[in-house]
């Protein structure tokens, strides 16, 4: 079976990303999602795209994104 894939957007220092990392790990089964972290800072596009959004969590297969601030049970329904 395969994963499925998200991507949770946040940049390192950020204490709100820190807790969605947190919230993830305690409310997705973490067998069946793959959550990949990307800094934004490392990207000009991203920056300007989500820079005051952060966190963000996105799914790069629907393009589909989860902006704080959200839940575990937002974070379920996604």
């Amino acid at each position: 079976m395969t994963k499925r894939q998200l991507q949770l957007m946040g940049t390192s220092g950020c204490h709100l990303c820190d807790q969605t990392e947190a919230l993830l790990l305690h409310c997705l089964d973490m067998s069946q999602v793959e959550v990949e972290l990307i800094d934004i800072a490392d990207s000009d596009d991203l920056m300007a795209r989500y820079g005051v959004k952060i966190p963000v969590l996105r799914c790069p297969k629907s393009h589909q994104v989860l902006c704080w601030p959200f839940d575990a049970y937002a974070v379920k329904q996604f």
